[in-house]
């Protein structure tokens, strides 16, 4: 008798015996797991996960029991690679009925490698946040002005800009940043809509502070990458990008919304 197993992301599948071993299986339909240990469940390396559930994009209903129940050697696993909550072992798994199978990251052979560098050309980037230190003394018992008070006429009168608002979940870092700060603090404002608009802090460090990031994400149909930005100037500092694990439903969009 025969099961169809699906893996993914890579999408191979075809029919093995039933009783052969997950990773028996991938070596023969080419899928990319890893082993060192030669299936003596000692390295950790071909952990999958099985997917449970309908599939109606392969035409499969898989359910826990396609999978052979965990042995004492996963029960009480030891090896050198932690067996991670959800994992089995695909050197021990046994296929026993039709099933999707996942082989996570850390269990490729060959990695995927996803570069996704920013080009931003000739743009001229305008950050819409900026650093601001201020000289400003913690507050005494009996001061007629609140801290948040405080420091706002600071940015105003030393920098010589529109008194600015204060956020929110800002108020609880203001305290913080005057008494620690020893007579000095740097806030972050970020600038409104319009000029008019005298901006709005949204953090404050106690001291000087030269440097605020922030992380761009950029999700995609194939990849999704993060880039991490300076906000004070706009510049690309780093970026790194990772395959979508949506693409195991579908490599474009609309075989996704029919999965």
């Amino acid at each position: 008798m025969t099961n169809r197993v699906v893996f993914t992301p890579s999408g191979l599948d075809g029919e093995v015996e039933t009783g052969t071993s997950v990773l028996d299986a991938a070596r023969r339909l080419g899928v990319d797991l890893d082993s060192v240990c030669g299936g003596r469940g000692i390295c950790g390396r071909c952990q999958i996960t099985p997917s449970i559930g309908s599939f109606s994009k392969w035409g499969i209903e898989a359910t826990a029991n396609a999978l052979t129940e965990p042995g004492d050697l996963e029960i009480d696993y030891h090896g050198n690679r932690p067996l991670v909550v959800g994992n089995r072992l695909g050197c021990v798994a046994k296929i026993c009925g039709d099933m999707v199978i996942d082989i996570p990251a850390m269990s490729q052979v060959h990695r995927q490698i996803v570069r996704k560098d920013l080009d931003l050309g000739a743009i001229v980037v305008d950050p819409t946040f900026a650093l601001y230190y201020v000289a400003v003394e913690p507050q005494q018992l009996g001061d007629g002005a609140t801290a948040s008070t405080e420091l706002r006429n600071a940015v105003a009168e030393q920098h010589h800009i529109t008194k600015p608002t204060i956020a929110n979940h800002a108020l609880s870092q203001v305290n913080r940043a005057i008494d620690k700060g020893e007579g000095g603090a740097t806030v972050a404002i970020q600038r409104g809509a319009d000029v008019s608009d005298a901006g709005m802090i949204t953090a404050a460090w106690p001291g000087f502070v030269g440097a605020m990031y922030g992380i761009a994400i950029d999700i995609g149909s194939t990849t999704v990458a993060g880039h991490l930005c300076d906000l004070t100037t706009g510049e690309i500092l780093s970026s790194a990008g990772v395959m979508n694990p949506q693409i195991r439903f579908g490599e474009d969009l609309m075989s996704r919304v029919s999965y």
